[in-house]
């Protein structure tokens, strides 16, 4: 005979409750995931270290505990990868700037002011100056960030030899999807921009919709950019600054224990990650050279011609593309460092 439920006794009632809770909790804890998306290349260095953070946080976190890596860009674009963490289609990324700035905007600052960083020295001055109020603009945002890194210094690839600023106005260049802003800015000192996504680099390329990419030597080599472009123009652009980044409820969802266990080894990734991949940019180069990779080199009066357009974008990129006042914050803490190197 059955019984309906409010004929059962209390404490039978009180117990199955518990076990249910109990289990569901179980369950839960046994089947958390962590779904990881960037644009970096399968096996690359940028997925091993990924792999590690995941070996770590499976162990902390214990039970049947998944982490899922996806690379190549299979998750879409940066500003994709950062929609989907929104949505809760991912817990993490590996992005750059590009994707960064669709969290927080001021980020810019570390990435897209050209020819200001003279060396890694500087990138690694200023980051860590502004990395804490940085960290802090992200948690407001929804986000922590686990790992600071980077990905070399961007040159100009090119299917014709180019050396001057005016010499790449006959071209087309690649740019990315998501930043209107700069697209505008190019077109208001005669360049032509074409907005795609990575996946789209080497089909474009192809077929003559670009035929100039501005890209780190070793996203050139991996993706096989310089096979189609062949000239590189070499000159440090601009730094690739990336970070990883998990949404804050993933975050919450960890015990004290955990989070510092993923804490630890994202600082470890992000120094591993910084380390080797500007020793990477050369020996990447060396690779292309090898394979036809024809480099182009500035002579002084062309370098002057490019540190001139530098000038002419920079009160264009303040207030626009990186908020007045972070602007303002990167150029004091350079003059302060430059100052104690006696520059």
């Amino acid at each position: 005979m059955t019984y309906p439920m409010f004929f059962w006794p209390k404490w039978l009632v009180s117990c199955l409750v518990g076990i249910a809770v109990m289990t569901t909790q179980c369950v839960s804890a046994a089947d958390k995931q962590l779904r990881i998306g960037t644009l970096a290349p399968k096996n690359s260095l940028y997925h091993q270290q990924l792999q590690e953070i995941g070996e770590v946080w499976r162990a902390a976190q214990g039970g049947n505990a998944k982490y899922l890596i996806y690379p190549d860009g299979s998750q879409g674009g940066e500003a994709e990868l950062a929609r989907r963490m929104r949505i809760g289609q991912l817990q993490g990324a590996l992005i750059s700037v590009v994707g960064l700035r669709e969290i927080e905007p001021s980020i810019g600052a570390l990435q897209n002011l050209p020819l200001l960083f003279q060396s890694w020295e500087e990138v690694d001055y200023v980051r860590e100056k502004m990395r804490t109020a940085m960290e802090k603009k992200f948690l407001d945002k929804g986000f922590v960030v686990l790992a600071w890194g980077d990905s070399g210094w961007v040159r100009f690839f090119s299917k014709d030899a180019a050396f001057r600023p005016s010499d790449y106005k006959k071209m087309k260049f690649f740019a990315w999807g998501s930043e209107s802003e700069q697209q505008e800015i190019m077109k208001s000192l005669g360049y032509t921009p074409v907005p795609l996504e990575t996946s789209d680099i080497l089909p474009a390329i192809q077929t003559g919709m670009i035929n100039v990419v501005p890209s780190t030597p070793y996203f050139a080599l991996a993706s096989q950019i310089y096979s189609t472009a062949p000239n590189m123009l070499e000159i440090n652009w601009a730094p690739i600054v990336g970070a990883l980044v998990v949404t804050k409820k993933a975050w919450d969802d960890m015990s004290p224990a955990v989070q510092a266990a993923v804490r630890a080894a994202g600082d470890k990734a992000g120094l591993q990650i910084r380390t080797k991949a500007r020793q990477e940019v050369e020996d990447a180069v060396n690779a292309m050279k090898k394979r036809g990779l024809v480099v182009n080199r500035p002579n002084p009066e062309q370098m002057r011609e490019w540190s001139e357009l530098a000038e002419k974008l920079y009160p264009r990129i303040r207030g626009t593309m990186i908020p007045a006042e972070t602007f303002d914050e990167v150029f004091a803490h350079l003059k302060v460092f430059r100052a104690s190197k006696g520059k």
